[in-house]
């Protein structure tokens, strides 16, 4: 399955009075995932219930398209350095499309 498509879907859950710093940080992280070659999309969403809660859908080629994103500095700077802090959960789920 090495060069099947990659989708993950993220679940945040943002410290209380920090949705405005994560909601900051945002587009540049979706400015330069999208730009990626291997970017498949990008989308992120906000629970109804919850804004505290954002999901996250993004694509990617392959796995070596999700590992250049993952090790990329926007990811590093932007997401793991910047919004992780501002978080109070994450869970990541790495999946594979099927196709019926």
């Amino acid at each position: 399955m090495e060069n099947s498509p990659i989708h993950v879907i993220a679940k945040w859950k943002v410290k209380p009075g920090k949705l405005d710093d994560v909601l900051s940080l945002l587009p540049e992280a979706v400015k330069a995932s999208t730009a990626e070659e291997g970017n498949l999309f990008y989308k992120i969403q906000q629970d109804n219930t919850d804004a505290n809660t954002l999901l996250l859908f993004e694509g990617y080629k392959n796995e070596e398209a999700l590992n250049f994103h993952r090790n990329s500095e926007a990811f590093q700077t932007i997401v793991v350095g910047g919004i992780v802090p501002l978080l109070e959960a994450r869970e990541i789920n790495f999946t594979t499309p099927l196709v019926f």
